[in-house]
This record gives structure tokens, C-alpha cells and sequence, in this order.
């Protein structure tokens, strides 16, 4: 790697490091922070569901800003939205707010999100194609993996054991500090590489764009449009799984006021996802298509969820969890790699936020669905039904599968030949 890439690629490393350590305060006490509010679990979920509601709305309107005011300034508005947000929740736990005032605020935390689903990975690749890297994509995602699953290990422990030292408010207070420390960062590090902004239009004509060109790269592309299709299943249940495991695994524990144990189970997955990402780039090699390793790790995140769902021992949990945490992180780097192969420089952004925003309407519908079924059945038995939920994604994968687009079977040593950005529109199989 060249001493340019090297710097994106650090770059790119630290905005993960920060912006994940500063999300992961809260990862580990998040759900346990709402009920503490005086919600109910549909309530909790259905703050979470507005929260991915206001990615749905606007994840094209902030792929615009992506597209056409710069990357950077996408990474900017995320933070200082993200920062304004979590001040606004530790305001409204003091208070007990009732629940008309946590979905209002789950949006705006939603739209600090949508700020960097998309324009961050496109930010990334496209500057590593402006220094000349050749290398693999799998091995960056795979590295920023790492990183942030480092993050996520010393937030969630630290969230966890100063909430239980002092009170479940404290880690949001430290989530706003840490932005603010990453957007003073940002400001002077990041630069916009390989990427020339399109300001020739005016909003609503570049939301049509946009939302144009998410259609006809996305949609309207099988190989690429099957991925999407299949993000709201695996989606919507992964935030809810990871959200219902705070106090499914304190009830398991028996002491629902152990905090610090929660903090530990985030933290024991973030050390999975560490794994995952050194191995991903290996484990992917050891297949001939991505879309074997993607399918793969669906169905074992299905068993590994009703597993979850019927076990009934704590540490036999926590290492059902330790093995979700790694097939995601392993499945991670490949999806992504796979999208941004399929997908032309200039709508990367656009089309990878149009993913997240399919991802996020899982979230809307099936969070709240789940909390539901966890007030009257358990979390037991929402886990259940949330893997059989995710089964369904499955088939849509493989139909992506059978389009055989040439970015299925790209390995990394097509990659050190070729760039990986700047991708052309390959054209379609049947």
C-alpha cells in the first residue's frame, strides 16, 4: 500500500474508531436506559422503530448532500446531529418525557445516522482509488472491522460499568462528548479524494436524481437489487436481537440490575467481530462466490437465534452471542465488497444509502413487532420469531446469487490486479 492510501486508509480507521467508541456508551444499556424512562418493551421498540423510520425518510434527501455538497460535509452534519440527539435523550430520561417526545427525537437520531450510512464507505473508496490502491476491499472493511469492534469491546465495558457506578445517563453524556472530539477531527482530516460534487442542480431536482439513480443502479440491476431486497429481514431483526439481548440476558443472569453485565455482552461480541474481521478476507477465500459466504452466515444467524431463544443458561447465551457477533462481522466486509463492486463510482453513495435505507424499514415494522411479542410471550420466544423473520431473506439472496455478476466470484487476487473502485457497470447475466 502506498503512503497516500495508507493515510486514507488511517484515516478512515480513526473516524470508525471514534464514532463507534462513542455509539457503543450506550450499546450495552441502551434498551435497559429506556425502560428505566418508564417505557414499556413495545415502547422501547417502537422509539427504536421511529428511530430507523427517520433513516427511511432520509436516507435519499442526506444522499444528496453526499452527492452533491461532499462527503465530508455528509460526515459533519451526521456528528453534530448525532451529539445534538443524545444530549436531547439524557434530557428526556431526567425527565421521564412520555413516549410522544422519545419518537421525535428517534427520528432526528435516525436522521444523524443517514448522514453517514453510504457517504462514509464511498468516501473510502473513492480516495483509496485516487492514490492508485490495488489491494482487496475485504481487507480495509475486514481492518475497519477490527477497529471498530476494539471500540465497541472498551465503550460497551466502560458504558456498562459507569452506568452501574453512577447512573444509566452518564454513557449518553459521554457519547455527545466523543462526537464532538470526532467532529473537530473530522474537520481537518478528511478530504474529499476522487470525487467531484454535483452542484449544477438545485435539492429537488437532485433528490430526483438521486432517487433516479438509486432505481436504475439499484432496483433495476438484479444482482444488486436482490441484495437490497433481502436488507430488511436480516436488518430489522439484527438491531432487534441486539437491543432485546440487554435484558434477556440479565434475566438470565437473575440480577436485572446488573448493568455492568451488560456492557460485558456487547463487549464479548465486539471481540467476535474483532475475529471476524482478521478472518473475513481468509474465510472468503476459502469460497468461490461472495454470495456463499452471505447465504451462509444467514442461516447460521437463524439457527444461532432460535438457540438463543430456547436456552435457558446464561453462559451458554453468551456464547451463542459470541458466534453471531462472528458470523456477521465475517459476512460484513464480503456483502459489502460484493455491493460496491456492482456499483459505478459516481452512485456509490447514492445506491449504498438506498441499501441502508431498505435495512432500515425492516427496523421500522419489525422492531416494534418483536417488542410486542417479547410483553406477551418473552424474549425467548421473540428471538424465535425473529430468526424464522429472517429466513425469509434468505431466498431473495440467492436469487442475486443466480444472476452471476462478475463481482460474485472477484477474489482478492483479482483485486491486487485490478481497481476497486470506479467500478464499471458490469453487465447483467441471466
Amino acid at each position: 500500500m502506498n503512503p497516500a492510501s495508507r493515510r486514507v486508509q488511517r484515516v478512515y480507521l480513526i473516524l470508525m474508531l471514534g464514532n463507534t467508541l462513542a455509539a457503543s456508551f450506550i450499546w450495552g444499556i441502551n434498551t435497559l436506559f429506556l425502560l428505566d424512562a418508564g417505557l414499556t418493551n413495545f415502547e422501547a421498540f417502537a422509539a427504536n422503530a421511529f428511530f430507523t423510520a427517520g433513516m427511511v425518510l432520509f436516507e435519499i434527501p442526506t444522499g444528496v448532500v453526499a452527492d452533491t455538497v461532499g462527503r465530508k460535509a455528509s460526515f459533519l452534519l451526521g456528528t453534530i446531529t448525532l451529539s445534538v440527539s443524545t444530549g436531547l435523550y439524557w434530557l428526556m430520561w431526567l425527565w421521564h418525557a412520555p413516549f410522544i417526545w422519545w419518537a421525535l427525537v428517534s427520528v432526528l437520531l435516525g436522521l444523524g445516522f443517514t448522514f453517514f450510512s453510504g457517504a462514509v464507505d464511498a468516501w473510502l473508496v473513492d480516495a483509496l482509488t485516487s492514490t492508485g490502491y490495488s489491494g482487496s476491499l475485504e481487507a480495509v472493511f475486514g481492518r475497519g472491522l477490527v477497529v471498530t469492534g476494539i471500540a465497541m469491546f472498551t465503550g460497551s465495558v466502560l458504558g456498562g460499568v459507569i452506568a452501574q457506578a453512577t447512573n444509566l445517563g452518564v454513557p449518553f453524556l459521554l457519547r455527545a462528548g466523543v462526537l464532538l472530539v470526532m467532529l473537530i477531527y473530522a474537520v481537518f482530516a478528511m478530504r474529499d479524494m476522487g470525487f467531484t460534487p454535483d452542484r449544477s442542480r438545485g435539492p429537488l431536482s437532485a433528490t430526483r436524481e438521486v432517487l433516479k439513480q438509486s432505481i436504475d443502479h439499484g432496483l433495476r440491476k438484479p444482482s444488486v437489487r436482490y441484495v437490497i431486497l433481502s436488507a430488511p429481514f436480516a436488518g430489522g431483526v439484527g438491531i432487534y436481537a441486539f437491543y432485546a439481548l440487554q435484558p434477556y440476558l440479565l434475566q438470565l443472569y437473575g440480577d436485572e440490575t446488573a448493568y455492568s453485565i451488560a456492557g460485558l455482552a456487547a463487549a464479548v461480541l465486539s471481540l467476535a467481530q474483532v475475529a471476524g474481521g482478521i478472518l473475513a478476507p481468509r474465510i472468503r477465500q476459502l469460497f468461490a462466490r461472495r454470495t456463499t459466504t452471505i447465504i451462509g452466515a444467514s442461516l447460521a444467524s437463524v439457527v444461532i437465534l432460535v438457540l438463543l431463544g430456547i436456552n435457558a443458561i446464561f453462559w451458554l447465551a453468551v456464547i451463542l452471542l459470541v458466534v453471531w457477533g462472528f458470523v456477521f462481522a465475517v459476512a460484513g466486509p464480503v456483502r459489502q465488497a460484493y455491493l460496491n463492486d456492482m456499483i459505478p463510482s459516481k452512485q456509490r453513495a447514492t445506491v449504498l444509502s438506498f441499501d441502508s435505507l431498505f435495512g432500515s424499514l425492516g427496523g421500522v415494522f419489525i422492531q416494534p413487532a418483536l417488542g410486542r411479542s417479547a410483553d406477551l410471550w418473552g424474549y425467548g420466544t421473540s428471538l424465535v420469531i425473529g430468526g424464522v423473520v429472517e429466513l425469509v431473506g434468505v431466498p431473495i439472496l440467492y436469487l442475486s446469487r443466480r444472476q452471476r455478476d462478475p463481482a460474485d466470484t472477484k477474489s482478492a487476487l483479482d483485486d491486487a490486479s485490478t481497481p476497486t473502485s470506479g467500478v464499471p457497470d458490469v453487465p447483467e447475466s441471466t
